[in-house]
């Protein structure tokens, strides 16, 4: 069972109002959804029962049966809301700033597990294991991702090529067809270079693979499959670096996927391409 707490908490953002209303009554209030009928919570946050199935909805949770038994589950793990990421503060020491960029690190990781759909996953790395070509595409922090996951498919040779430039992005889309893939990572979901690269390979039928902050965005929704890391971040201080660290923990996940579809294979792959780097 899926962590309820954590897609209602990072998923409230995008939620309409009336929606969204539901889901701040939800994260201050998690034990007593448990017991509570939806009429009762409908009365309580002044919508209709139609308000809350389709907050579920746009949580991509079935109905309110399943959001109360994830949020169950999610309390018996002992996942609270009161989980929140530090930032960093003036005259910190040496020794803080130590533990909480870690605690940062390790939160963010575990707060992506949530919203990690298995289904999805696998048929992200069977789309990505039948391409001709990857492309992978972000801009800024998210270029450093790109990056990782090229250097990543060329040990084990697969054809990948991260495009951090947004001439270059468009002018790459153009020559796309329907044996191509295009990874956008945007953790806005929002990034007008990638958003025009991503309607230019759409045309050119290319299939789209997003990695985004969970909840409705527009990289999201012009997407075939859609991959979400934790956006809990609180602070521009804080810049991507615990978001960068959840996309690089799902860029893991689908290299890994990929290279055990062909496990022989990709083995003597990463064997050969550590040779030659060890030989010089």
């Amino acid at each position: 069972m899926f962590n309820g707490m954590e897609r209602v908490r990072q998923g409230s953002s995008t939620l309409r109002p009336s929606e969204k209303k539901v889901a701040q009554y939800i994260i201050e209030n998690p034990k007593e959804i448990l017991s509570m009928p939806i009429a009762r919570l409908a009365s309580i946050t002044s919508v209709s029962e139609a308000t809350i199935i389709r907050m579920c909805r746009s949580l991509q949770i079935k109905g309110f049966r399943e959001l109360k038994l994830s949020i169950s589950a999610s309390i018996n793990e002992d996942i609270v809301a009161n989980d929140r990421y530090e930032d960093i503060s003036a005259g910190a020491s040496l020794a803080e700033i130590i533990k909480f960029v870690s605690n940062n690190n390790c939160r963010s990781i575990k707060s992506t597990l949530p919203l990690i759909d298995e289904n999805e996953f696998s048929n992200a790395i069977k789309l990505l294991d039948s391409a001709r070509k990857i492309i992978v595409i972000g801009v800024g922090a998210s270029a450093i991702v790109a990056l990782d996951f090229e250097q990543k498919c060329r040990r084990i040779n697969k054809w990948c090529e991260a495009l951090t430039d947004s001439h270059t992005q468009l002018t790459s889309a153009v020559h796309l067809d329907s044996k191509d893939v295009v990874v956008a990572i945007s953790y806005s979901g929002k990034t007008k270079e990638i958003i025009d690269t991503v309607n230019i390979a759409k045309q050119k039928q290319a299939s789209i693979i997003s990695l985004t902050g969970y909840g409705f965005n527009t990289v999201q929704k012009l997407s075939n499959i859609n991959l979400y890391a934790s956006p809990l971040e609180n602070s521009i201080r804080s810049a991507a670096t615990a978001s960068r660290i959840a996309q690089l923990n799902i860029i893991d996940i689908l290299f890994t996927g990929l290279a055990s579809l062909n496990f022989e294979q990709s083995v003597d792959f990463l064997d050969k391409t550590r040779d030659v780097i060890q030989s010089r």
